[in-house]
């Protein structure tokens, strides 16, 4: 991850009192390690004493997108009715328990992302809407995770969480347009892509400041001490939330340092072959050969760094477009790639429902995660989205979108909005992006290609 979007040390604007007062109630520390906590009944934070109904009343918003390449099965792709009484179809089965917190958006489409050809063109610009530039210059535009980023970077330690679970590609694609569109949707400017950490190992050393010599040591064991001590501070509620909070960063830490030695080794293996580590294929990179295991462990660092406010901006690229990922645990013998190319077909299907089932671990994940009387979920907007409709067709006359959580209460979930048959004007992408911005408290005049908000949202 690129320093300038990780800050370890007092984040520029906030003054060194605030820090010191922040520090004291939300983070235990121990030798070469920062552990933030999550929201307690006991411990006012964010800013304000004052608690309404049991909730904080200036909660964080977050924002976080989850990215699927080459499309989705559309016959098993739709929703009907509304709340508790919502139909589904298969693909997005996995979203049942918490349907109501969702809704599903049909008939949005990116302008700048059609008659371009086909896999880049209809990649790079997904969060950006801007018009991507043909060559070896690559040229587009900043993403709006990234105009979040901006605004919350004085707020957080990590003003973004950049994500991904396969490896970044280069060269060029048949259409002329640079492969750095087909593995990343986050952009910092108009020419440079935000640098994606692949590596949950890193990413969980990132969110929790694990530096240094003692990096491979348990962070929970050097916090330990601060641990027992905040403990008989805190109300009984908030010492079993604790404990809980305490269970799940061990879990995922065992995880995750269990992948920190397999990419040390790969970093040997490839030291010694003289290769660069990011060119060698999975597992021999040190990547989880079982790509649920990886998927599952970014989710995971998502949801921690959403729960301790250490990030309230996230981007997580399942697979790039063009993607080489491979599901036996599926029964699909077929590559990601060539299997969308089959997109109405029962194995691409079973693709489609399991990229769905781990955004549904997400927002499910942090619905489990209290914040007074609602959850991380009620206060956060997590996007689900592909680059095109049909992988067969390369279609990406409209895309796939679900959002799910309601923004402190400003989004209202449980709908179905179908902008099909609209003129272009009213089903822009970018309109969308300009009303979750608005209501992050982010206003923007235009954003990508669109200076107006999306109707009915």
């Amino acid at each position: 991850m690129k320093q300038s979007k990780l800050n370890f040390g007092t984040p520029s604007g906030r003054s060194a009192a605030v820090d010191s007062r922040l520090s004291r109630r939300t983070v235990l520390r121990g030798a070469g390690v920062a552990m933030t906590l999550p929201w307690m009944e006991s411990i006012p934070v964010w800013g304000s004493e004052t608690v309404v109904g049991g909730s904080p009343t200036d909660a964080p918003k977050r924002f976080a997108a989850v990215f699927m390449g080459c499309g989705i099965n559309s016959d098993h792709w739709w929703a009907k009715g509304s709340g508790e009484q919502m139909e589904l179809g298969k693909s997005l089965a996995p979203m049942e328990p918490i349907k109501h917190k969702m809704n599903f958006i049909t008939g949005l489409f990116n302008e700048n992302a059609t008659d371009v050809g086909i896999h880049p063109g209809q990649t790079g610009n997904i969060l950006s809407g801007a018009s991507l530039q043909r060559g070896a210059e690559l040229r587009g535009d900043i993403s709006m995770d990234q105009v979040l980023a901006n605004h919350f970077q004085d707020q957080t330690v990590v003003p973004s969480l950049v994500l991904g679970c396969e490896q970044p590609v280069t060269g060029y694609h048949e259409t002329n347009f640079s492969m750095a569109y087909s593995s990343h949707i986050s952009w910092q400017n108009k020419t440079s892509p935000v640098p994606m950490e692949v590596y949950p190992s890193l990413a969980f050393d990132a969110l929790f400041d694990n530096q240094g010599s003692r990096r491979n040591e348990s962070i929970l064991d050097r916090v330990r001490e601060d641990a027992k001590s905040l403990a008989l501070r805190v109300s009984r509620s908030d010492r079993a939330k604790l404990d809980e909070y305490l269970n799940s960063v061990r879990e995922v830490e065992k995880r995750a340092a269990s992948m920190r030695t397999a990419r040390e080794k790969a970093q040997e293996r490839a030291n010694d072959r003289g290769k660069e580590l990011a060119r060698m294929p999975r597992p021999d990179d040190g990547l989880p050969e079982d790509i649920r295991d990886h998927m599952r462990l970014m989710c995971d660092i998502v949801a921690l760094g959403f729960q301790t406010d250490k990030s309230r901006v996230a981007t997580l690229l399942l697979n790039r477009d063009l993607s080489g990922l491979f599901y036996p645990f599926l029964d699909v013998k077929s590559t990601h790639h060539s299997a969308s190319h089959r997109d109405k077909s029962d194995e691409y299907e079973r693709i489609s429902r399991y990229y769905c089932s781990q955004y549904a671990y997400l927002a499910k994940k942090l619905d489990s995660m209290p914040e007074g009387d609602s959850t991380v979920l009620d206060n956060s907007c997590l996007l689900f989205i592909s680059s095109m409709w049909s992988g067969n067709a390369h279609d990406s006359s409209k895309v796939p979108v679900l959002l799910t959580g309601g923004l402190r209460g400003t989004l209202e979930t449980g709908r179905v909005l179908d902008y099909v048959g609209k003129d272009d004007d009213d089903r822009r992408l970018c309109s969308m992006y300009l009303s979750i911005m608005d209501r992050m408290d982010v206003k923007q005049d235009r954003f990508g290609d669109s200076d107006r908000r999306l109707a009915g949202l």
